[in-house]
């Protein structure tokens, strides 16, 4: 039985459609991930998980037990969840210590035992040291694992995660990322995590839901969504992307100014009418000279329109030389070529992902 099941989950503000039949599944244990721009749904889902809101139409479940549907909800507080916000939301006239004890000491824990699961918690976090700290002492990164050890440390059957990196800086937000996935490979917590940061949902998460206008578009590992997208959203909003338009014939497939035989794209490509490619600036190899043909990839002569060094990386636009569309493509630093050089675009059909 999956832990956590959203089944025709739907929710209406006014006229606003905000979530649209919302299908989704966590099992025991897992990290899943609702990734997407502002205005996407995934805060809405997750204040219906956490019984925030109602839904409009569908039912939300936790181990078979009906949580919320249009007929009635169950409270957020006898849920057995946990809810990490952008702010944190801790208490700033209590110590670590104490916020981190506040929610055992609302169950009535006895206060050996409070003790006890606190002290834990806090050497897990790595915040022990920082026990008897005012959050007004702490930085941005300290709080959050405040909130964490605070959300964690009561047991919950399931840990919600509100956009809650938002808040801190580049460096920090790396650091937290890890961070929270090293807690749940030890706690194993069910855990449902909104994000706008693709990275951040890459580095964490067991299966991401990625969501667009209120739908879910793709939920998959976070390989299988970057390698195999399903949409062109979906392509285009994980990482970086070039979208080839091209014709089959049955034989091979024609873009603007060149061709790839049909028969080495490892998906199945329609024999006949129009398709397109997702293609990763990276999975292609710019050279000087035309490279020898291996494995079924295909050198095309381009010109190089633009570039810019980016420390560990060259970014060219590049077009081919028969054709007018532009091409990203990356290249390692060593390799450096001027605006306007004639260069070849060597193409891996294997890693062309066919979305149309």
């Amino acid at each position: 039985m999956s832990r956590l099941r959203l089944s025709g989950v739907s929710k209406r503000f006014g006229g606003f459609l905000a979530a649209d039949n919302i299908d989704l599944e966590l099992q025991s244990g897992e990290f899943v991930s609702l990734l997407g721009p502002s205005g996407c749904g995934k805060t809405t889902t997750l204040r219906m998980i956490a019984g925030f809101v109602d839904p409009t139409a569908g039912s939300i479940e936790m181990d078979g037990q009906v949580l919320s549907s249009p007929a009635g909800s169950v409270p957020p507080d006898r849920r057995q969840m946990s809810m990490i916000f952008q702010s944190y939301a801790i208490w700033p006239n209590m110590t670590v210590g104490q916020n981190v004890a506040f929610g055992l000491e609302l169950r009535k824990i006895a206060k050996a035992e409070v003790k006890r699961r606190v002290g834990e918690m806090l050497e897990v976090v790595h915040m022990n040291h920082l026990a008897d700290r005012y959050p007004a002492e702490l930085s941005g990164g300290q709080q959050q694992r405040v909130a964490l050890a605070r959300a964690i440390v009561i047991r919950p059957q399931v840990l919600l995660l509100d956009e809650p990196l938002s808040n801190l800086d580049a460096t920090l937000r790396e650091e937290m990322r890890f961070e929270i996935r090293r807690l749940h490979d030890e706690f194993h917590v069910t855990t449902v995590y909104v994000t706008h940061d693709q990275a951040e949902a890459m580095v964490t998460s067991d299966r991401i839901a990625v969501m667009n206008q209120g739908r879910i578009e793709q939920i998959d590992q976070p390989r299988a969504l970057y390698n195999q997208p399903k949409t062109r959203f979906v392509a285009g909003f994980i990482g970086r992307t070039n979208f080839l338009e091209g014709t089959s014939d049955g034989n091979a497939i024609s873009f603007d100014g060149f061709a790839l035989p049909r028969a080495g794209f490892e998906r199945d490509v329609p024999a006949h009418g129009k398709t397109v490619f997702s293609v990763r600036p990276h999975s292609m190899r710019l050279t000087e000279a035309p490279p020898a043909a291996r494995n079924g990839n295909i050198p095309v002569g381009v010109i190089v329109l633009e570039r810019a060094f980016l420390g560990e990386q060259w970014d060219y636009v590049v077009r081919p030389r028969e054709g007018a569309t532009t091409i990203r493509v990356t290249a390692p630093p060593t390799e450096d070529f001027p605006v306007g050089a004639a260069a070849w675009l060597e193409f891996e059909p294997r890693q062309m992902a066919l979305i149309a």
